[in-house]
């Protein structure tokens, strides 16, 4: 990832924000202002993930919509090739860049086998990918060119449909992922400042040969923080992985997941510890 200007002032801000705490803060409340500017730091990258992941939909969505334009023209007679060149002056959102690559690349006389291999490349998406595979073979083979696009546009068309409903058939099962794993901060909550304390106060009774007196709740609190960060990383990952059928979609889920683990932790440490 390149680092732009909001990376580098996340970072100054989040340096900015530990190196403060340090000369004012200890214990509890430093570690939490330490964790915020950890997320502060985080954030503008985390963002910058989001937004290509969002670009990313919107190239396969505006792929749908330029397969469908140049079936149209190619319908009328024009040649597929004569047919990009001719769309690539239409507003296709984050896919027109890459229109327009491919249009030029035609222009100056490169194949279309070519110019679509490195316009798949470009746009790095798996249905764009599929449906350039289709078109260069349908073009190599001397086939109906306007056959295999509307079979394309059809099939573009199916995967957004299902990916669409899939969505909404599992909503349910993510809000119920999130209210599980708030329900599991909730308990470790409850064991790290209720329980442990409790049973480190009681006494051992009569013939046993471990003081339960001695046990300090701090050794234990370690070990449910740490349980805590591993739930929220793959739990996020699982409700990705459900909700859009990939791993990759499941980091946006784990990084609220992980920040909301931290910050409720952390403020419990504050205000009970």
């Amino acid at each position: 990832m390149k680092l732009d200007l909001m990376h580098w002032l996340g970072i100054g801000a989040g340096i900015i924000v530990a190196g403060a705490s340090f000369g004012i803060f200890s214990g509890d409340l430093l570690n939490l202002l330490l964790v915020i500017s950890l997320l502060v730091m985080v954030i503008p990258f985390m963002l910058s993930f989001l937004l290509g992941q969002a670009r990313q939909r919107e190239k396969e969505e505006k792929f749908l919509e330029f397969t469908r334009d140049l079936v149209e023209m190619v319908r009328s007679g024009t040649p597929i090739s004569k047919s990009i060149i001719n769309l690539r002056s239409r507003d296709y959102g984050t896919l027109s860049f890459h229109i327009v690559k491919l249009a030029n690349q035609l222009t100056i006389g490169i194949t279309l086998t070519n110019a679509l291999i490195t316009f798949s490349k470009d746009t790095n998406s798996p249905v764009v990918s599929r449906a350039v595979g289709l078109i260069s073979e349908a073009e190599r083979a001397g086939g109906n060119i306007e056959m295999i696009l509307e079979s394309v546009a059809s099939s573009v068309t199916q995967v957004e449909t299902l990916r669409k409903e899939r969505q909404a058939s599992v909503s349910n099962l993510v809000t119920q992922g999130y209210m599980i794993f708030f329900v599991f901060i909730i308990i470790m909550l409850v064991m790290e400042f209720k329980i442990l304390p409790l049973v480190s106060d009681l006494q051992t009774g009569e013939g046993l040969s471990v003081s339960i007196s001695q046990m300090n709740p701090e050794e234990f609190s370690m070990p449910l923080f740490v349980m805590l960060l591993v739930q929220s990383f793959f739990a996020g990952l699982v409700i990705g992985k459900i909700s859009e059928g990939t791993i990759r979609a499941g980091i946006r889920h784990s990084f609220i997941l992980l920040t909301v683990t931290l910050l409720i932790t952390m403020g419990a440490r504050v205000l009970f510890g």
